[in-house]
């Protein structure tokens, strides 16, 4: 095993005097070629060419003597130090950090970024980031090879943002450009880069929050909201009761993408963004869009609203995780079924409806659950019904992938 093992941070910047001293004393240098090229790498240390972090984890495991790994940024923000510390490899390093990638694309662009989400894009998360981008104003994404500025910007179709795309930062090749999200598909773009993504509500002015990222507390409390917080009458599968159990059966979440089909209101589509996902509220009433719209701008969340008839409007619309159906029945959660989200959930107003729902969602592969909601609302001054409603709330997991 390594005597010891100090992981440097570079930024572009000179080495700090305890990263040169750890290189002068290295026998084993792990990094990218940039970084081996450097001339304070010793001459006689033996190289190693950073491509898979594990499998040069396991060289300095074997090595005997003392190693220096060198990464881009701070190696301690979504990179390298979490890997060499896995336990299969029993090492024990030491850090000197840098600058990282996101922290420099910010003041690049002169801009705070304690507000803004920061996710990691590769081939495998791209979705997820992408809804995250959609759901949240500003964000930055790490991207890698397949997930870069011009697939961020095909799978944004229909949001616009703007993106502040930095290209090898902290080297002689940086570039720094501003485009919007429909033009970076135009492009080629070096890697690795920062993508800075950017839309909605300008927060420039805004006071520093005390959390990093979104505050999830912003807002009225509560997962659900009374009717009159809406400035438009609800109908009638829009009970705040309903509404409560649909969200507690999807449970969206930050990187979701959830649709709400026939979204009334909006009601429903405003407090699963509020939870963080990102949404998309379909009606074929263009007003219903628009007030959807409307409640989106005044509870200061995102969603698009999408005009057009289920199940046809939604061929063309990105998959989704979790689904709603306020409207459309049997047929359309069929159609939904057939996109395979993870959950679906819809109501009935009656039994033989509701039979019809869990069948076809049993039949294709859904786990099925049906609970026949009563809510009484009363007036507490004389303790008297005001209003009563009935509804039977369905529910369709999928078992292999319920989490």
């Amino acid at each position: 095993m390594a005597d010891r093992v100090t992981v440097i941070g570079w930024d572009g910047s000179p080495l700090t005097a305890a990263a040169r001293a750890a290189l002068g004393a290295a026998t084993l240098v792990a990094g990218a070629a940039h970084h081996l090229a450097l001339p304070e790498v010793p001459p006689a240390a033996e190289r190693v060419r950073l491509g898979s972090v594990a499998l040069a984890a396991r060289r300095i495991a074997a090595h005997r003597g003392t190693a220096v790994v060198l990464a881009d940024g701070d190696p301690g923000f979504f990179g390298v130090v979490r890997t060499l510390r896995a336990p299969e490899f029993g090492l024990e390093v030491e850090v000197v950090p840098a600058v990282s990638s996101v922290a420099a694309a910010f003041a690049r662009a002169g801009m705070p970024w304690d507000d803004a989400h920061v996710v990691v894009a590769h081939p495998r998360t791209l979705r997820r980031a992408v809804n995250v981008c959609r759901a949240h104003t500003k964000v930055a994404v790490l991207t890698a090879p397949g997930a870069g500025p011009a697939e961020l910007g095909l799978l944004l179709d229909g949001v616009h943002r703007t993106f502040v795309i930095c290209e090898e930062l902290g080297t002689e090749r940086e570039q720094v450009t501003v485009v919007t999200s429909d033009k970076a598909p135009d492009h080629t773009w070096r890697d690795p880069n920062v993508v800075i993504v950017i839309g909605g509500p300008a927060g420039a002015g805004e006071s520093g929050g005390w959390i990093a990222g979104r505050d999830p507390a912003t807002g009225p409390r509560g997962w659900t909201l009374p009717a009159d917080a809406y400035d438009t009458p609800l109908g009638e599968g829009e009970t705040e009761p309903l509404r409560a159990a649909q969200l507690a059966r999807l449970g969206p979440r930050l990187g979701d993408l959830v649709w709400d089909i026939g979204s009334g209101s909006g009601a429903f589509a405003v407090e699963a963004a509020r939870a963080g996902a990102a949404v998309i509220a379909v009606d074929r009433d263009p007003a219903a869009c628009a007030r959807a719209e409307a409640a989106a701008r005044r509870f200061g969340v995102q969603l698009q609203a999408v005009h057009g008839t289920a199940p046809h409007v939604l061929e063309n619309l990105p998959e989704p995780d979790v689904v709603r159906v306020g409207g459309g029945g049997a047929a359309v959660v069929s159609a939904v079924a057939d996109r395979r989200p993870q959950r679906i959930v819809t109501h009935a107003a009656t039994r033989d409806a509701a039979e019809l729902i869990g069948r076809d969602l049993t039949e294709h592969g859904y786990r099925v659950q049906c609970a026949l909601l009563q809510s009484v609302e009363l007036d507490t001054r004389h303790w008297s019904e005001t209003e009563r409603s009935v509804a039977f709330l369905l529910s369709g997991v999928l078992p292999d992938r319920a989490q």
